[in-house]
């Protein structure tokens, strides 16, 4: 048990120091778009989709000004949801089975 919470404090240490949060960014928001993550943001529901570029566009608004969002507009580590994840796992399964069907 106690491993566990060292585990878990490193994993928040880390989300902090890497610090896209404090652009108010989430991790899904920091994939690298390759052709797997792009279908996949066409598979989100407008509204995730819409939230996402709001996250985006301010947080390069804050970047290019050299500022971060007040702490308490930080996106803490226990509400950060991986919200494309659903939609990636299932645009990589459905590449490995054409991979596989393109095989035979």
């Amino acid at each position: 048990a106690g491993g566990g919470r060292m585990i878990d404090r490193l994993r928040k240490w880390y989300y902090n120091a890497a610090g896209f949060n404090k652009l108010g960014l989430m991790r899904d928001d920091t994939l690298n778009e390759d052709d797997d993550v792009k279908e996949a943001l066409k598979r989100l529901p407008e509204h995730l989709y819409n939230e996402r570029v709001f996250r985006i566009k301010r947080a390069l608004d804050l970047s290019l000004k050299h500022q971060i969002l007040p702490k308490d507009q930080w996106v803490k580590y226990e509400e950060d949801h991986r919200y494309l994840e659903p939609y990636l796992k299932e645009v990589i399964r459905e590449r490995h089975e054409r991979e596989a069907w393109n095989k035979k």
